[in-house]
């Protein structure tokens, strides 16, 4: 399945003239989302007379993480729009860091997402199912518990969409994606958001997206890898790019990570060390 043709914005006709507008165009604050943990604002941006919505995460705004005390949230947002776009995938919205009405923080493209119905819930991306098996189309994750005492297989769907980010999750090292962190589009596209908790040096992979564990990386994934272990090699604009926003300790993980996808050629497995599964995981 090829990844859809991006649609940016109304008005707005390719990936560069959109992250110009985020960078370069004045922020309105049209209010606060107040579920996120941390400060986020909506926002309209405007530049040469084209406007889009957008989210707002002023640093300002972060509560401190002990086991994240280099840099910031907001740059590791940016890092992932970064490894995402050098994949050619397009998971993550545009993601740009700038100043903005409460100091600086990421500025990002607002997805408006597909509207789920009862009968497929996330766009049809996770479900639970009684019994052990997770039926065609769906690949298993974990038993989790719905109450009185009775559990369900939490599955998600055996999507290619799906499978990318995965294999993103797996390079940024993302410790939270959540199904709340999946965003399907009305055109077809799927995008990944809050990035915030990712690049950390040891192992924090935390994710639903367990499925393809230990199954082998397609074709399509491992040419995407291949690609980026070119970018991340010292002295490329990958890397030099990444080096503004991580740390040094950081960016030498990611190159390990990504060799290691290649040299095993499989999806991840969890590594026992660390949660597998986000809480809450929607």
């Amino acid at each position: 399945m090829p990844a859809p043709e991006r649609l940016p914005a109304p008005g707005v006709t390719d990936t560069g003239e959109l992250e110009e507008l985020l960078a370069k165009g004045e922020l309105t604050v049209i209010g606060r989302i107040r579920e996120a943990s941390n400060a986020v604002l909506l926002c309209n941006v405007t530049y040469e007379g084209v406007s889009a919505d957008c989210v707002y995460k002023p640093v300002k705004g972060e509560r401190p993480l002990w086991d994240f005390p280099d840099g910031n949230l907001a740059q590791r947002e940016v890092a992932s729009y970064v490894v995402s776009e050098a994949t050619g995938w397009g998971l993550v919205p545009a993601t740009v860091l700038r100043d903005g009405p409460y100091g600086e923080g990421m500025v990002q493209q607002w997805i408006e997402a597909e509207q789920p119905d009862e009968d497929s819930p996330l766009g049809g991306l996770l479900g639970l199912v009684d019994g052990e098996e997770a039926g065609e189309g769906w690949k298993p994750v974990a038993l989790a518990e719905v109450g009185e005492g009775r559990t369900a297989l939490l599955v998600h769907a055996d999507d290619p969409r799906l499978r990318r980010l995965s294999v993103l999750d797996a390079v940024i090292n993302n410790g939270d994606r959540k199904g709340g962190h999946l965003l399907p589009a009305p055109d077809g596209r799927l995008y990944g958001i809050d990035h915030g908790v990712t690049f950390h040096a040891e192992d924090k992979l935390r994710t639903l997206l367990w499925g393809w564990a230990g199954e082998p990386l397609t074709d399509e994934a491992r040419e995407a890898l291949a690609g980026l272990a070119a970018g991340l090699a010292p002295g490329a604009p990958l890397a030099t790019r990444l080096a503004e926003l991580i740390t040094s300790v950081e960016l030498a993980a990611v190159r390990d990570r990504v060799e290691h996808l290649l040299r095993t050629g499989t999806h991840p497995e969890p590594s026992g060390q660390w949660p597998a599964i986000p809480w809450p995981p929607v």
